[in-house]
C-alpha cells in the first residue's frame, strides 16, 4: 500500500533557535522528547522505547535548518521523517515542521503520536500554551 506524506506545522513561542536545533538533530536532544534513548553511529540514529529499536539513517542535514531521516524497517525508499526549523522574523516564532509518511487509515493516529511528541519537547523546552496549525 502507497503511503501518504503528510505535513504538520507547530508554532513555539519564546524558544532559541540552538535549543531547537539541539532537540531535533543530537541524541542527547532526541532522546529528551522523542525516544528514550538515542545514540548514533555514523549516518545510522538507533531510537529506543521501552527496549524496542529502530534505525533510521540521515539522509540530509542542512545544520540549524532541517534534519531528515529514513526508517531503515521501511519497504518505501522514497518516505523519510523531516523535522524542519522556520523562523518568523516578524513575530519571534519559530515553526517546527514535521514532514512524515503514513498508511492512509492510521493517518489521525499518526498525528496524534506526534501531537503528543511535540508537547512532551514544548514541555522540555519550557513552553506553555503551545500552538499548532
Amino acid at each position: 500500500m502507497t503511503k501518504e506524506k503528510i505535513r504538520i506545522e507547530y508554532i513555539l513561542s519564546n524558544i532559541s533557535l540552538s535549543i531547537l536545533w539541539n532537540s531535533i538533530s543530537t541524541p542527547s536532544g532526541l532522546s529528551e522528547w522523542f525516544a528514550d534513548s538515542v545514540t548514533v553511529a555514523g549516518k545510522i540514529y538507533t531510537f529506543s522505547w521501552n527496549g524496542a529499536e529502530q534505525e533510521a539513517e540521515v539522509l540530509v542535514v542542512r545544520t540549524g535548518y532541517y534534519i531528515r531521516f529514513h526508517w531503515l524497517d521501511d519497504d518505501d525508499p522514497k518516505t523519510y521523517f523531516e523535522l524542519k526549523v522556520s523562523p518568523d522574523e516578524l513575530t519571534g516564532d519559530v515553526a517546527l515542521i514535521i514532514t512524515d509518511y503514513t498508511e492512509h487509515d492510521e493517518k489521525e493516529d499518526h498525528i496524534a503520536l506526534w501531537d503528543k511528541q511535540i508537547e512532551q519537547l514544548k514541555r522540555k523546552a519550557g513552553i506553555r500554551n503551545p500552538k499548532s496549525i
